[in-house]
């Protein structure tokens, strides 16, 4: 897959489901059955006799009957209602209501009968395969004016990454997906904070265990195996840099710095490492504003170009000093000031004018210098809290080896301090640094990612009922006239 599509919501298409109306309900199984089809409901439907059926049922205290699932399930021919309400058959009720709303929805002209809805554009041909066999149709409507398609991010191993982005919000359909960058990101900053090589083992052995699907209670976070695996390999590289492994206990050598004797320079490279996520993020940023409003509206966004242009700039000027170069300094500077000058400009455009727009506008801006500042120096948490974290394992080691000295009773009570000192090391950072790598990702970055949220793409999936021999599944003949 192109880098291109994979930072990019899944094309949608706007579809109308055609088909005549005695196939309508056969149609409709089908397409909740393929779970692929968003349609397009009535905003006051009426309860159906199956919905008024599970209220009454529910009413009662009824969840599942004895022969029925916790879940909803259709069954593919009308059943009898009254006999699933007798048999307390919650599951088979719960989807006829479902399906009872959604032809309550559908447009109906002579024998004919439509629904509109939404549908991945990948999927179009083989929802329209499928209802063909039903005698319908599933045909591409152009998109409707001033409403944007519902938004589905990227599925696949990107879906570990998937909850980071939508706990914070939905991306508008235009925008980014940055279901891979930000856990990628994320991955690093935890690694920083957690960077020891025994420790991040223990995270890649409990994400191979999700992955086999150990243990079984866990077996629903299997999904989330790839962002624990990744974090604790992150935490190996960077335990390797530090020469951690359970602690400074010298069985790696110091490859890049140790954090309690270099702590200036991890703040350093936490601050810079910081400094380059937020530009990314202001560029994405960038490009989420041209794809929302266009280049009128992006150019003057503090979390569009202006912004990004304010923030290389800076760290153009910043860079000068330090590579002791004049020219960079001045170049950074210009940058800087012409971004400012954008952004405020921006910012009164969307006052109202006079004096009390100007003072607006004034506040605004110091606000958004302010907060560059204070964002990029927050990125220090990284070096923070890597170094609390070398520093539980270094007092653990300490007392583990201070121990070790002292008989045969030592040696047990060094273990047993190794052991619960680990334990209680590992369960307390690890907790630690996934909350703080959890709040710059939020606060730091997707603040400059999002700023309008997309609707989420809410496909209609009710599966199958298994083909019992039971009578309130059979279908009910018409009587004539």
């Amino acid at each position: 897959m192109p880098w291109s599509e994979a930072v990019t919501p899944v094309r949608m298409r706007r579809v109308a489901v055609v088909v005549p109306q005695a196939a309508l309900r056969d149609a409709l199984v089908r397409i909740a059955e393929e779970g692929c089809v968003e349609l397009d409901r009535a905003e006051e439907a009426a309860l159906g006799a199956a919905a008024v059926r599970l209220q009454r049922l529910r009413g009662r205290g009824a969840t599942a009957g004895p022969d029925s699932p916790a879940t909803a399930v259709l069954a593919a021919a009308p059943p009898d209602l009254d006999l699933l309400e007798l048999r307390e058959n919650v599951a088979l009720l719960a989807g006829e209501a479902q399906l009872e709303e959604r032809e309550e929805g559908a447009v109906r002209q002579g024998d004919v009968a439509a629904l509109a809805g939404w549908c991945p554009a990948a999927e179009v041909p083989r929802v329209a395969g499928r209802l063909a066999a039903a005698g319908g149709a599933l045909l591409p409507l152009p998109s409707p004016c001033g409403i944007d398609p519902p938004t589905l991010l990227r599925p696949g191993r990107a879906a570990s990454f998937t909850p980071l982005v939508t706990t914070y919000g939905t991306p508008a359909y235009a925008d980014v997906d940055p279901s891979w960058p930000a856990g990628l990101a994320y991955i690093a900053m935890f690694g920083v904070m957690f960077g020891d090589v025994g420790h991040g083992a223990l995270l890649v052995l409990g994400g191979v265990m999700l992955r086999l699907g150990r243990p079984r209670r866990l077996a629903g976070l299997g999904r989330l195996w790839l962002f624990l695996t990744g974090a604790g390999a992150a935490s190996m590289v960077a335990g390797a840099a530090y020469g951690e492994f359970f602690g400074p206990t010298g069985l790696l050598p110091v490859v890049w710095l140790s954090p309690l004797e270099s702590p200036a320079r991890l703040l350093a490279a936490a601050v810079v490492f910081g400094a380059v996520l937020l530009a990314l993020a202001h560029a994405a940023g960038a490009v989420n504003r041209v794809r929302e409003g266009g280049w009128g509206s992006a150019l003057y966004a503090a979390s569009g170009c202006a912004g990004l242009l304010f923030y290389l700039g800076l760290a153009l000027a910043a860079a000068g000093p330090v590579l002791h170069r004049q020219a960079p300094a001045v170049a950074g500077a210009a940058l800087a000031a012409t971004g400012l000058a954008l952004v405020a400009f921006g910012l009164f455009r969307a006052t109202s004018g006079g004096g009390a727009g100007l003072a607006e506008t004034v506040v605004r801006l110091f606000d958004v210098v302010v907060r560059t500042g204070a964002n990029t120096l927050s990125f220090a948490r990284l070096a923070a809290f890597g170094l609390t974290h070398a520093a539980l394992a270094d007092l653990v080691w300490r007392g583990t080896t201070g121990l070790a000295g002292r008989g045969a009773a030592g040696v047990v009570g060094a273990a047993l301090l190794f052991v619960v000192g680990t334990a209680v090391t590992f369960g307390l950072e690890a907790l630690v640094a996934g909350v703080q790598a959890l709040r710059l990702e939020f606060y730091e970055l997707f603040s400059r990612l999002f700023e309008t949220e997309g609707r989420p793409f809410r496909p209609w999936h009710v599966p199958p009922a298994e083909e019992p021999a039971d009578p309130a599944t059979k279908v009910i003949p018409c009587s004539p006239g």
